[in-house]
């Protein structure tokens, strides 16, 4: 049986892996971890396989005077524990960044595809405390403790927060929405917990960018999320380059109708 730790009181993904893990009989044993005090520090690791991190600062608006924060959070505090983790014999840390690491946010009537050349250039104090964490998580790694750097574009999934809740909200609010042809790298909650156990059960290392098999249409997807709400939204044909004049100077829109996608091969080492 395999000893899990999983990082955060309740958090969402976190939640949903834990779930899932205690799903399967006789094959895990989960705990969890509150790691928004210093007391976590008191614990022991050494009966744990694996930690899985990821609590982290995230969903809150960016300012400079928070910068410092996520630092804290998303950085020192994921260094702290993964050097805790290893000196207190884990053998494998699932560590959870993020594809704004890559610095995109999508291209309205245009390509935008993260591949093996894209080089990663996060924008936002988010993506950089992340991508920061990654950098000096990879100098722990030996032959004895294993990390797993997990990218994950946007998750979906019932009561999912974040971005797609922001979705959720509009697909309920309106009742014409405008029909794009785009398409946006995303992963289901369900998908994603399936992936984790993949790569506990495989004792994997490396840097792994899950996603669906299929991009998603975000006008579709919109229409799905306002039917499940028990709505009727009239999708309206608009042209790319429309939407790119109105929007403009608008980061919104860029995210909402641009394109973003992980290459279906993309996998680093």
């Amino acid at each position: 049986m395999k000893k899990i730790l999983i990082t955060g009181a309740n958090g969402y993904i976190g939640n949903s892996i834990e779930n899932k893990l205690n799903m399967i009989e006789g094959k895990y044993d989960v705990s969890r971890l509150d790691v928004r005090t210093d007391n976590w520090k008191n614990n022991d690791f050494s009966y744990f396989d694996v930690v899985i991190h990821v609590a982290a600062l995230v969903h809150i608006k960016e300012s400079a005077y928070m910068e410092s924060e996520y630092n804290k959070i998303n950085k020192e505090l994921s260094i702290e524990l993964a050097d805790k983790a290893k000196n207190d014999g884990v053998k494998q840390f699932i560590f959870f960044s993020t594809m704004a690491i890559f610095g995109q946010v999508g291209l309205i009537g245009e390509k935008c595809t993260i591949d093996a050349n894209t080089i990663p250039n996060p924008k936002t104090y988010y993506a950089k405390s992340k991508y920061e964490a990654e950098i000096e998580l990879k100098k722990m790694i030996t032959d004895n403790f294993r990390i797993a750097i997990i990218r994950p574009p946007m998750v979906y999934g019932p009561n999912c927060k974040g971005n797609f809740r922001k979705l959720e909200s509009l697909a309920i609010k309106l009742f014409v929405f405008p029909l794009v042809d785009n398409e946006r790298s995303m992963i289901s909650i369900e998908r994603l917990t399936e992936e984790i156990i993949s790569i506990i059960n495989k004792h994997s290392q490396g840097v792994f960018m899950p996603q669906d098999n299929e991009y998603i249409n975000i006008s579709t997807l919109v229409k799905k999320l306002s039917e499940s709400n028990g709505r009727k939204i009239l999708l309206i044909k608009i042209p790319s380059f429309c939407i790119k004049i109105v929007g403009r100077n608008k980061p919104i829109f860029n995210k909402v109708f641009g394109n973003l996608t992980y290459a279906k091969d993309f996998k680093e080492d």
